[in-house]
């Protein structure tokens, strides 16, 4: 029992005597990290132009695009536009069979023939006063009735002609030679591929900025590295109650074939331009609590600095408060830095944009 409780006071006297130790080794490792340097990139704050612009995306729609239908019904006889054929006002698609029709045609023109005759001999005897008015009227009524069954059979044999309702493309085919079809059934699709638009939706608190004529430009995914012109044709005056947007439709300028209807893409309306705008690039900003910051390195240090952010670009921010031109800033590491933080600036980034273009121009200049 003596020797256990000897045991036990040597134990807790050694740990007594080590703690110490130990806790000083662990603030030496805490030193030695906090004084290890942070490696990060950085990039220098620049001098530059930059565009305000909206972007949004939008889906390619033609200006007009209709589906023919056909009028009256019958079995297509011969298909005279295939797709992508382009075609006038008023050409002919396709022709039903029309047999059946010429035949009522021309039984309601001699029905109407027959109804004149007799209309005009009844004229002359009541003229004579040998008949009443009421049989004069009838055979005047019995006239203008055949008159208008024949035109009818006139405007069905007319219509069995299907035709284009506006100059364009066919860009669907509904219908075969040999189908037998009702009216109103459609046969083709004919879409104007001269006049493109896009249509986007914009926050009300976004539409002031934006009025007709300004110019847009937009880039589809099948032309990527293309910039194809436009321009706001007309802003919708109501806003939207649901969703809170104004409809704006922006016409793609002419002559731009590559562009087709249903073409997605990304709209960029430029609404202002600011030529020396202080910029910084986008990955040097932190935003915490819809406040912004950014790491500005000096004499290995690496120091936060909040800032005033004003307009944005593809690439880089402008800077209205906090920082001045040639400052160089953190763009990669900072989430593990802290305020004084010690850093190795292991590469510098490039100028990208606006300001890799505005600094090229100045080395130019004699």
């Amino acid at each position: 029992m003596k020797n256990l409780s000897f045991r036990t006071g040597t134990l807790l006297l050694a740990s007594v005597l080590f703690l110490p130790l130990l806790n000083g080794c662990e603030k030496k490792e805490e030193e030695k990290k906090e004084d290890a340097a942070i490696p990060v990139e950085v990039a220098k704050v620049t001098v530059g132009a930059i565009d305000a612009a909206y972007r949004s995306t939008a889906t390619l729609e033609a200006e007009e695009e209709a589906t023919v239908m056909a009028k009256t019904s019958g079995v297509v006889e011969r298909i005279l536009a295939e797709e992508g054929s382009r075609v006038r006002a008023g050409q002919v698609l396709a022709q039903l069979d029309t047999d059946r029709l010429r035949l009522e045609a021309a039984r309601a023109r001699a029905e109407a023939d027959k109804a004149q005759d007799n209309f005009d001999r009844n004229t002359r005897v009541y003229e004579k006063k040998l008949i009443s008015k009421d049989l004069y009227d009838q055979s005047r009524f019995a006239r203008d009735a055949a008159r208008a069954v024949h035109e009818l059979t006139q405007l069905t044999l007319r219509d069995s002609a299907i035709k284009s309702p506006f100059a364009g493309v066919v860009s669907a085919r509904y219908i075969k030679p040999g189908n037998l079809i009702q009216p109103n059934s459609p046969a083709f699709k004919v879409t104007q591929l001269d006049t493109l638009h896009a249509h986007i939706y914009v926050p009300e608190r976004d539409i002031h900025k934006l009025a007709p004529r300004q110019s847009a430009a937009l880039v589809v995914d099948a032309w990527p590295d293309r910039s194809f012109k436009g321009a706001i044709l007309r802003i919708n005056p109501v806003v939207d109650a649901q969703t809170g947007t104004v409809k704006v439709t922006v016409a793609m300028a002419p002559d731009q074939m590559e562009l087709k209807p249903g073409m997605f893409g990304r709209v960029e309306i430029q609404y202002d331009r600011r030529e020396q705008a202080v910029l910084v690039p986008k990955d040097a900003v932190l935003t915490e609590d819809a406040a912004n910051s950014v790491f500005v390195v000096a004499a290995n240090k690496a120091r936060r600095r909040p800032v005033k952010l004003g307009y944005s670009d593809g690439d880089n921010y402008e800077v209205l408060e906090g920082l001045k031109a040639d400052e160089q800033v953190v763009t990669t590491g900072q989430s593990s830095l802290k305020d004084d933080a010690k850093v190795e600036v292991v590469n510098v980034k490039p100028q990208s944009g606006a300001a890799a273009a505005t600094a090229q121009a100045a080395t130019q200049t004699p």
